[in-house]
């Protein structure tokens, strides 16, 4: 498959170069008491003088890295952390899931705002609006005012919820709405009435755009368990962006995916980077002078085997001359002496050394029959010379050799009766195959329908077995049910007393879950014997049908059928042939796209133990009347940025339409810039006369402590 051919396959982004803007000229805003905006979200942070048309905005992470040349300590933040591989393990941000805890990243993240801002003095001299999370901690806020007032010196600090200020910003005062905000890691539903969030019934679910590109991740780990590449979280939040999307009706869209050309349709292949194994290509003059040199190492090769061998026969010739030297010199010896050559020589007695002798004298005549002819020679007729001598003419050495010999006997004429059963049954198949021969020339068609039955047959066999032993493995079904009374019946229960079973106790085998487990490992047998005869007919019929029938293919065979995977599962998870490099890196997703975006209506989906969205909105909506709720589904206001996940607007029409009266009518509307307008909120109250009113300041501060709350209409405590 080529993959420059096929515009349907996406390829992983390549991170590019970051580029840090210059910093600003502080010039225009020494000794103005211009506000200071900075929205400090979990993935990205955004910042700027208030009356800035557009904020700045980096990477909320930061790093400490060691530089490999000079060996000097670094401090990466934002979008620098990418130009260092080995600074992406240690990076880490301001916050640990929704709420901020690490003071040390979050002072980093200020001094990389003052620094582009172009803040050259010894204290920052502007008032300070900062974002922070729907029912953000008191310890946090604590973190963050100890920070600006005792590090900064800030004048005053004043903090608001991000998503109301992206409400206020695309709505304005006075205006009702129920706000949902989709953070990084949670989402969150806050009503809003005349322009005040009412945060006492306000939720939020521990859902969000982390937990759903770590679940999207988990999914592939799951399906491509051998994936020759590691896929990085930051390429499934790209994928998760890219491709995932919501479903108006979840279940009827797995439904309609039960065809190859749905699932087909709904496949998004990514194509992961990956390295080719060039061939180098040799000339024809290359590839002889190898097959050349192979053939020289085969002859060297041949020449050293010979050489071997006639250095083994010239080994084994003078073993055996010198042990028939030894066995001839036992005359001249007397038993004693004779005795110890033995044993020196590593023999118990005299037929230990003539067996070691015949073997040689065996080994020496196959070697020079090698040579001489090249074929090993015929092994001879045995004889039995003690067999027709009576039993009182040997000694007790004759009697257990007669014995032996009785028994080679019984042997050979075993094996004999046995080659010629083999042979009968050699010369009955041959005929068989004759008559079949002239069948299947007769008349083929008949020949063929008749395998093919015969092929259908022992399939239909061999599945009924598989059947019975699945049955058998299934506690619950009535053949497991059947076969267990009758183990019962035959076993002894060994826990009844003797004397209560003869009184016809009640008999307990079965009744835990012990005796399950011997049965199981009862169930568990070796394939008998019918089995493998059935398999082995099966296999000489399809051979047949191969050979002979033109439109019986490898399809059609058994092992084809049952090692075939469903259409529909190969069309999940195509697999490339071997050797093909482009496409075992390749990621299809199908389903897995609107199924990591339903898990915010149903986090059980995910292991998460959490009402959906669709009921969380439900439960805030029964705490007000009907005219209210009227006024806060009229304005359902999306923001963040899962909110521009394709399909999210119907799938809450499809969630809020059955709880509400049919007459209600339902507006559903997106921030204009769900990124950046919480930053323009925030910079628009900032030009507002009631922004000194909502701010914290350093005299109160000083006074009160990092608690000090302010209570007004955009803030955590109003």
């Amino acid at each position: 498959m080529d993959v420059d051919s096929e515009p349907f396959i996406t390829r992983v982004p390549s991170p590019s170069p970051p580029t840090l803007p210059a910093p600003d000229s502080y010039d225009d805003y020494r000794d103005a008491q211009t506000p200071i905006a900075i929205d400090n979200g979990a993935t990205t942070l955004r910042y700027g003088f208030c009356t800035s048309p557009n904020p700045r905005s980096t990477l909320n992470v930061i790093a400490k890295y060691k530089e490999r040349r000079t060996n000097k300590p670094l401090l990466l933040f934002g979008d620098g952390v990418d130009v260092e591989g080995g600074a992406k393990i240690q990076a880490r941000t301001p916050w640990e899931g929704d709420i901020l805890l690490n003071s040390d990243a979050l002072e980093n993240a200020l001094d990389c705002v003052f620094i582009q801002l172009g803040v050259n003095t010894a204290t920052v001299d502007h008032p300070i609006i900062m974002s922070e999370r729907l029912c953000s901690p008191i310890h946090s806020r604590s973190l963050t005012s100890e920070l600006l007032f005792e590090q900064y010196r800030a004048q005053s600090v004043t903090y608001c919820v991000d998503a109301v200020m992206s409400f206020y910003h695309n709505n304005g005062l006075n205006q009702d709405g129920l706000v949902l905000s989709f953070n990084n890691a949670s989402t969150s539903v806050i009503p809003v009435l005349g322009g005040k969030g009412i945060l006492s019934h306000a939720k939020r679910i521990p859902w969000g755009a982390s937990q759903s590109a770590d679940y999207l991740l988990k999914l592939i780990q799951l399906k491509y368990n051998n994936f020759p590449t590691r896929v990085t979280p930051s390429q499934s939040q790209w994928m998760l962006h890219t491709f995932c999307e919501f479903a108006p009706d979840y279940p009827a869209l797995i439904r309609s995916l039960n065809s190859i050309t749905a699932l087909q349709r709904a496949d998004r292949i990514i194509q992961f980077p990956f390295a080719l194994h060039l061939t180098e290509e040799k000339s024809p003059e290359e590839l002889e002078k190898a097959a050349e040199r192979r053939r020289e190492q085969g002859k060297k090769l041949q020449e050293m085997a010979a050489k071997m061998r006639t250095e083994k026969l010239a080994q084994k010739e003078n073993d055996l001359e010198y042990l028939v030297n030894l066995r001839e010199g036992k005359a001249d010896d007397t038993k004693r002496e004779w005795a110890y050559k033995l044993q020196t020589e590593g023999f118990d007695d005299d037929a230990a050394l003539d067996e070691a002798i015949k073997k040689l004298e065996n080994d020496v005549k196959k070697a020079r029959r090698k040579e001489a002819v090249g074929e090993v020679e015929e092994i001879e007729e045995p004889t039995y010379p003690l067999l027709d001598v009576p039993d009182d003419q040997l000694d007790e050495e004759g009697l257990k050799e007669k014995k032996k010999q009785k028994l080679l006997k019984a042997g050979s004429e075993a094996r004999a009766r046995a080659r010629k059963e083999k042979e009968k049954e050699r010369e009955e198949r041959e005929r068989v195959d004759r008559m079949e021969e002239e069948e299947r020339q007769d008349d083929l068609d008949r020949w063929v329908r008749k395998m093919r039955t015969e092929q259908e047959n022992l399939m239909t066999k061999i599945k009924d077995r598989e059947r019975r032993k699945a049955a058998l493995s299934d506690r619950k079904s009535a053949a497991a049910q059947a076969r267990m009374k009758n183990i019962a019946s035959l076993a002894a229960d060994e826990r009844m007393p003797k004397k209560k079973r003869k009184a016809g106790g009640e008999d307990t085998f079965g009744a835990n879950d012990a005796d399950w487990a011997i049965y199981r490992k009862i169930n568990i047998a070796a394939p008998s014997d019918d089995e493998e005869e059935d398999m082995l007919q099966l296999q000489m019929v399809e051979s047949k049908l191969l050979t002979h029938d033109p439109t019986f293919t490898l399809h059609h065979t058994h092992a084809s059928i049952t090692s075939k995977r469903s259409e529909l599962i190969s069309t999940l998870r195509p697999v490339y042939e071997e050797g093909d490099v482009p496409g075992s890196c390749r990621v299809h997703l199908n389903t897995e796209r609107w199924r990591v975006c339903e898990t915010y209506f149903s986090p059980g989906m995910a292991g998460v133990d959490s009402a959906g969205l669709g009921e969380v909105i439900q439960n805030i909506l029964a705490r007000f009347s009907d005219e209210e709720k009227g006024k806060l589904v009229k304005n359902v206001f999306l923001t963040g940025g899962p909110a521009q996940f394709t399909g999210l607007v119907p799938r809450l029409q499809t969630a809020l339409r059955p709880i509400l009266p049919p007459e209600m009518p339902i507006q559903i509307f997106s921030a204009k810039d769900v990124s950046s307008d919480a930053w323009r909120g925030m910079a628009r109250f900032s030009q507002q006369p009631d922004f000194s009113q909502s701010a914290i300041s350093l005299a109160e501060y000083e006074e009160f402590g990092g608690e000090r709350i302010k209570r007004w209409w955009g803030g955590n405590w109003n």
